[in-house]
C-alpha cells in the first residue's frame, strides 16, 4: 500500500479534489464581498455620507475595473438609489450573499462528505482484501480482535481526513488570508497586527499539540490491544470457566484500563491548557483593536464604518486559523495512523490477485495427478512438521494416511488442501505448482475437510451451499426504485474501487454441485445429510422452531393434520396414554396448575404469567372463585413438603433438580415464612403470592406431595371457563388458547404435533414418540420436505456454536461432499468420535464419492487407523516423515507403525 497517506488520496481522488478546489477559489469572492457590505452600510445610508442633501443619490452596486492595458473596463454603472432604499438594498445584498455562502459551505461539505465516505469505502476494502490475500502463517501471528479493529474503528479517522487533505487547507487558508487582505486595505497597522497575532497562533499551538498527537498514539494503541483482549476472552470463555481464571482476566482488563485512563486524563489536562491558550491569543487581537482602533477612530484616521469592518473581519478570523491549524493536527495523526494500518496489514508473501481473480466459469477437471517432492513443512516454533516427503497421488485413488497426531500425516493433508504453505519442496498439480494455480480451479477441484473448520454466522444451510459461492451465475432480478438502487450502488461501487457483484443474485454454482443422482439442490442436500447421518439433527431443529402461521398457512394446516393423524395412530397402536391432550373440560394431569387455569399458550410464558396475575380482573375472579385461597393452601402444603424433605441437603444436591417450583437458595425463605404462619401471623400480599407461585407450577404426577385432589382439579377447569368467559382484550394478546383444530403460534412444530404433555409413567415416550413420528412423516414427503427445509434455515450461531461438536463435525465433512470436486482431503475429519461412527460414516462417505461418476481421489487422515481397510492404498507417518506406502494388507503385514497405533 502507498506509505503515505496524502499520496494515497490524491492518486485515487485527484479529478474531485481539483473540481472542489474551483468552487473554493470561487466561494472566496462572495465571502470577501460579505466583508465589504457592512462597511458601505454604516458609512453610507446610516451614517448619511453621501446623502447630506434631501433627494441626494448614491449608486448600487457599480461594476468597474481598471485593468492594465485596457484602462477602465465598466461593467454595470450601478443604479441610483436615495438613502432609505440604498439601506434597504444594500441590506438584502448582504442577506443574500449570507445564503450564498451558506449555499457555497452546504456544497462543498456535503461533497467532501462523499468523497470521504468513498475513500473510506476504498481503504476497508482493500484492508478485508490484504487479509484475503494473507498467507496462511500470518494469522497465527495476529489477533482477530485487533485487525477488526482497526478495519472499523482506526481507519474512521481517515475517511474524515479525505475529505479536507486538499480542500480544507484551500477553504480556510483562503477564508483567513481573505480576512486579513480586508484588514490590511482598511488599515495597515491594524492588518499588521491581525496577521502578528495569526503567526503566534500557527506557530505556538501546533507546537504545544503535538504531545497531543504522541499520547493520541499511545492511547490507540492500547485500545486495540483492549479490543484484541476481550476478542480473546470471548474466543476462550470456556477454558476460562474451566480453570477459574475470569478474576485472573478481570485484573487484566482492570489494569488495561487503568493505563487507557492515564493517557486519556494526560490528554484532557493538555488539550485544555492548548486551549485556554489558543482562546486567550484569540481574545487579545480584539483588546487590541478595540484599544488602538477606538484611538486612531478618535483622532481621524480611521472611520467608524471601516472599524466596525476590519472588527467584523477579524471575528471571520480566528475560527479558519483555529480549524487549520485543527487540520495540521488531524493530519499528522491520521498519518500516523494509516502507517499503522499499513504496517499492520503488509506481510511477506502475500497471494497474487491474480490467483484470487473472479472466474464464474466452469473449471476443467483437475485429470492429472497431485504430487509432493521433497516437501518441507516447519510447525509455529521453528521446528519440522514434515521432512523430505515424496508421493503422488493419481485420480481417482482412495488414500487412507495413518499415524500419530504429531506423526506429519495432517500436516500433507494440509499442503495438498492448499491450507499449509511448505517451507521447502514442491507441491505440483501435474507439472504445475499447486501455489501458483488460481484459486478458482483448487478451490472447486480440491475440496478440505478438517475439525478446525470455521462456520460463518448464519442459517445451516448458508454453511453446507458455502463452498459452491464462487462467483455471481446471475444477478437479482430488480425493478421500480429497487432497480433504480441497484444502479445508484453500482456507480458508487465502482467509484470507490470496490467490485460491483451482485450479493443478493444467485451465486451457487450449480455445475459444481456433486447431486450424486438426485434431482436439484435440495435433493444433493438431503443425500449429502443422509450420509454423514445429519438429518434427524436438522429435523429436530426443524420441529423446536416455531412458524407465523399466517404467512405458512398451508404448512400450518399440514402440521394440525399430523397432530390429529398421530393421535389416530396412538390409539391404533393402544398408545393413546402416551401423551396427556389438552381437552376443555378436563384436567391435565401431566401440566402445571398454571397451565391447566390458563388453557393456552402462554407468547412470552415469565411476562405474560406476571402480567395476567397482576390484573384487577384475574385477582377477582380468584378471590370469588375462592380458588386463590385453595391455591394458596396448596402453596403452602407445597412449601411444607419441600422444606422437611430438602432442608438438610446440600445445595448441588441432585434431587433439587426435580424441583421447577423451588431453587435451593429459597428453601430458607419460605422456612421463615412457614414459621411466621405458625405463629398465627397474617400473611402478607407478597407472601401469598409467593405461596400461590408455588402451586402454578406443581405437577402432581411428577412431585407426588398429594395436595393436588380431584375435587380442586375440577375447581380449576371450572375457572379456567370464567377465566376465559369474559378475558379482555389487552389480555387476550398474552394467551393463545388450546384448541384441536388450531395452530398454537406461540408453540414450537413439537409442541403443536404433540398438543399435550408426556406421560411420566413411560419412560420411553420420547424414544417411541420420534419412532412413530418418523413413520407418518415418511408417509408425507411434501411435509417431511417443508420441515427439512425449515431446519435448513435455521440459525448455527457464530462459529456454529448453536450445534455440539459432532453436528459441527458432520457439518464440515457435509459441506466438502456437496461439492463436486477432483480432490477430497478429509484430515482427521471425525477425530475423537465412537469409531462405530466413524467407520459407518467412512463407508457411507466413501460410497457416496464412488457414485458420483467422476472416479475423485480421497485421501482421509484417519484417527482411528482400523478403518484404513476401506481404502486402496495406505500412507503411515512416523516422526514427520514417510514410513510407509502399500496396501491395507502390506501395512499390517510388514509395517510396525500400524501396530503400534492400535496397540
Amino acid at each position: 500500500m502507498e506509505k503515505s497517506l496524502a499520496r494515497y488520496i490524491w492518486v485515487h481522488t485527484r479529478p474531485q479534489q481539483l473540481s472542489i478546489l474551483l468552487v473554493v477559489a470561487l466561494s472566496m469572492i462572495p465571502y470577501y464581498l460579505a466583508f465589504d457590505l457592512p462597511k458601505q452600510i454604516v458609512n453610507g445610508p446610516i451614517q448619511g455620507t453621501g446623502f447630506e442633501q434631501p433627494g441626494n443619490t448614491q449608486l448600487f452596486m457599480p461594476i468597474a475595473f481598471d485593468l492594465p492595458f485596457f484602462g477602465h473596463v465598466e461593467l454595470f454603472a450601478g443604479l441610483p438609489l436615495e438613502r432609505m432604499p440604498s439601506l434597504l438594498a444594500l441590506s438584502l445584498t448582504f442577506l443574500l450573499l449570507v445564503i450564498i455562502n451558506g449555499l457555497f459551505k452546504y456544497f462543498i461539505n456535503t461533497y467532501k462528505g462523499r468523497l470521504g465516505e468513498r475513500l473510506l469505502r476504498r481503504i476497508r476494502y482493500e484492508l478485508v482484501d490484504r487479509i484475503l490475500r494473507f498467507p496462511p502463517r500470518y494469522f497465527k501471528h495476529i489477533k482477530a480482535g485487533e485487525v477488526s479493529s482497526m478495519v472499523k474503528d482506526e481507519v474512521e479517522p481517515l475517511g474524515g481526513f479525505t475529505a479536507d487533505a486538499f480542500v480544507q487547507p484551500a477553504l480556510l487558508g483562503g477564508q483567513a488570508l481573505t480576512a486579513l487582505i480586508f484588514i490590511f486595505i482598511q488599515h495597515f497597522w491594524l492588518g499588521f497586527i491581525a496577521f502578528a497575532m495569526a503567526m503566534i497562533q500557527v506557530g505556538v499551538i501546533p507546537r504545544m499539540r503535538r504531545r497531543l498527537i504522541e499520547l493520541g498514539r499511545e492511547r490507540q494503541l492500547t485500545a486495540r490491544q483492549l479490543a484484541g483482549r476481550v476478542a480473546e476472552i470471548v474466543d476462550g470463555i470456556d477454558t476460562i470457566h474451566a480453570y477459574d481464571t475470569s478474576n485472573y482476566e478481570r485484573a487484566d482488563i482492570a489494569d488495561r484500563l487503568g493505563r487507557i485512563f492515564k493517557i486519556r486524563y494526560d490528554i484532557y489536562q493538555w488539550k485544555f491548557l492548548v486551549k485556554f491558550l489558543n482562546n486567550f491569543l484569540a481574545q487579545l487581537t480584539p483588546f487590541l483593536f478595540y484599544c488602538i482602533g477606538g484611538y486612531l477612530t478618535i483622532v481621524g484616521k480611521l472611520d467608524v464604518g471601516q472599524l466596525v469592518a476590519v472588527i467584523n473581519a477579524y471575528k471571520e478570523l480566528p475560527g479558519p486559523l483555529k480549524e487549520l491549524i485543527d487540520w495540521e493536527l488531524v493530519r499528522q495523526d491520521v498519518q500516523v495512523k494509516y502507517e499503522q494500518v499499513v504496517e499492520q496489514f503488509e506481510a511477506d508473501e502475500m497471494i497474487d490477485p491474480a490467483i484470487q481473480a473472479i472466474d464464474a466459469q466452469t473449471q476443467a477437471a483437475m485429470n492429472h495427478p497431485l504430487s509432493t517432492t521433497n516437501l518441507l513443512i516447519d510447525d509455529d516454533i521453528g521446528g519440522r512438521a514434515l521432512e523430505h516427503v515424496s508421493v503422488k497421488i493419481a485420480p481417482g485413488e482412495t488414500i487412507a494416511i495413518i499415524g500419530t497426531a504429531a506423526s506429519g500425516g495432517d500436516r500433507l493433508a494440509e499442503a495438498l488442501g492448499r491450507v499449509t504453505w511448505p517451507a521447502g519442496g514442491k507441491v505440483t498439480a501435474g507439472d504445475d505448482d499447486l501455489f501458483a494455480l488460481p484459486e478458482a480451479l483448487t478451490g472447486r477441484r480440491i475440496s478440505y475437510a478438517s475439525p478446525e473448520a470455521y462456520f460463518f454466522h448464519g442459517s445451516l444451510q448458508d454453511n453446507l451451499l458455502y463452498g459452491l459461492k464462487h462467483a455471481p451465475i446471475e444477478p437479482a432480478t430488480y425493478k421500480g426504485t429497487a432497480a433504480d438502487q441497484r444502479k445508484w450502488d453500482v456507480l458508487e461501487a465502482r467509484r470507490s474501487g470496490n467490485p460491483d457483484f451482485d450479493l443478493n443474485g444467485n451465486w451457487i454454482d450449480l455445475a459444481t454441485l456433486n447431486a450424486n443422482g438426485t434431482d436439484g439442490l435440495f435433493g444433493a442436500m438431503m443425500a449429502v445429510l443422509d450420509v454423514v447421518e445429519l438429518s434427524d439433527d436438522v429435523l429436530q431443529l426443524a420441529l423446536h422452531s416455531s412458524i407465523a402461521a399466517n404467512n405458512n398457512a398451508d404448512f400450518a394446516a399440514q402440521i394440525v393434520e399430523m397432530r390429529h393423524d398421530l393421535r389416530e395412530e396412538l390409539d391404533r397402536r393402544d398408545l393413546n396414554s402416551l401423551i396427556v391432550p389438552f381437552r376443555d373440560n378436563e384436567y391435565n394431569t401431566e401440566a402445571t396448575v398454571a397451565e391447566n387455569l390458563f388453557f393456552g399458550m402462554m407468547t412470552d410464558p415469565k411476562a405474560s404469567t406476571k402480567a395476567i396475575v397482576r390484573t384487577p380482573y384475574f385477582r377477582n375472579i380468584m378471590r370469588e372463585s375462592g380458588l386463590g385461597e385453595a391455591l394458596f393452601e396448596m402453596g403452602k402444603g407445597i412449601a411444607e413438603s419441600t422444606v422437611e424433605l430438602f432442608k438438610d441437603l446440600p445445595p448441588d444436591h441432585p434431587f433439587f433438580e426435580q424441583l421447577t417450583f423451588m431453587r435451593a437458595d429459597e428453601i430458607p425463605t419460605y422456612q421463615h415464612l412457614l414459621q411466621k404462619l405458625r405463629h398465627n401471623a397474617a400473611p402478607s400480599e407478597e407472601d401469598r403470592i409467593s405461596l400461590i407461585k408455588l402451586s402454578f407450577f406443581y405437577v402432581e404426577p411428577r412431585h407426588r406431595f398429594g395436595v393436588l385432589d380431584e375435587k380442586l382439579m375440577r375447581k380449576i377447569v371450572e375457572v379456567r371457563h370464567q377465566f376465559h368467559a369474559n378475558l379482555p382484550t389487552e389480555l387476550q394478546a398474552h394467551i393463545e388458547r388450546y384448541n384441536p383444530n388450531t395452530y398454537l403460534t406461540s408453540g414450537t412444530l413439537v409442541d403443536n404435533i404433540v398438543f399435550g404433555k408426556l406421560n411420566h409413567r413411560f419412560s420411553d415416550a420420547i424414544s417411541k414418540l420420534r419412532e412413530i413420528g418418523g413413520e407418518l412423516l415418511a408417509e408425507r414427503p411434501a411435509l417431511y420436505r417443508a420441515l427439512m427445509a425449515l431446519g435448513l434455515e435455521s440459525n448455527i450461531g457464530t462459529g456454529g456454536r448453536r450445534l455440539n461438536s459432532l453436528q459441527r463435525l458432520k457439518l464440515g465433512l457435509a459441506r466438502a461432499l456437496i461439492r463436486r470436486s477432483d480432490y477430497y482431503i478429509f484430515n482427521r475429519a471425525f477425530s475423537g468420535v465412537d469409531h462405530h461412527l466413524q467407520e459407518h460414516i467412512v463407508e457411507a462417505a466413501l460410497a457416496f464419492l464412488a457414485k458420483s461418476g467422476d472416479n475423485p481421489a480421497v485421501v482421509w487422515v484417519l484417527s482411528n487407523t482400523p478403518l484404513a481397510k476401506h481404502f486402496k492404498r495406505v500412507l503411515a507417518f512416523d516422526g514427520g516423515s514417510l514410513v510407509e506406502d502399500g496396501t491395507y494388507e502390506t501395512i499390517v503385514e510388514s509395517g510396525t507403525v500400524y501396530k503400534q497405533l492400535i496397540a
